[in-house]
């Protein structure tokens, strides 16, 4: 009975183990990229603090930070993979996630909506809204960061 006991504490220790090694590994790209992305921004903008950190792949992958100026101001640094091109706003001046999903809420009646998040197509930002139609299929919602509008559906994947 205890060699049971033993083995089976040995098996979910090195289980365990496995498990962190793996997550670890996973996340080191995702850390690489927040690193290089902030020094960027630090070395554009005045970015003092950093409130959160995705990656939009869209047609192109732009890297987004969300967080504060040496003043103390709420941005948003957007970050296009290919070009560099360190673009910067403030979250006042463009619609705030809730507006998106009002946008969204006119127009359609999703069953589920899955993700609301900050992204870039053509040098245009955007919030993405990613939700899940009364069918139980996938769409996409694309909404205007400074106007509101919307730029376009991709619908029942």
């Amino acid at each position: 009975m205890k060699k049971i006991i033993l083995f089976l504490v040995l098996f979910f220790v090195i289980g365990v183990g496995v498990f962190i090694k793996v997550y670890v590994s996973a996340q080191e790209p995702l850390n690489a990229a927040e690193e290089k992305a902030v020094s960027l921004a630090k070395d554009k903008v005045e970015l003092s603090e950093v409130e959160d950190f995705h990656i939009y792949y869209g047609a192109e992958t732009v890297s987004i930070i969300e967080g504060e100026n040496k003043k103390g101001e709420n941005i948003i640094v957007w970050i296009p993979e290919k070009s560099k091109k360190v673009m910067v706003d403030k979250p006042k001046n463009g619609i705030s996630k809730e507006d998106a999903v009002q946008r969204l809420l006119a127009e359609k009646s999703p069953k589920e909506i899955i993700s609301v998040r900050l992204g870039m197509e053509n040098n245009i930002p955007l919030w993405e809204i990613h939700y899940r139609s009364e069918n139980n299929l996938i769409n996409y919602y694309y909404v205007h960061f400074k106007t509101g509008e919307w730029l376009k559906k991709i619908e029942n994947l």
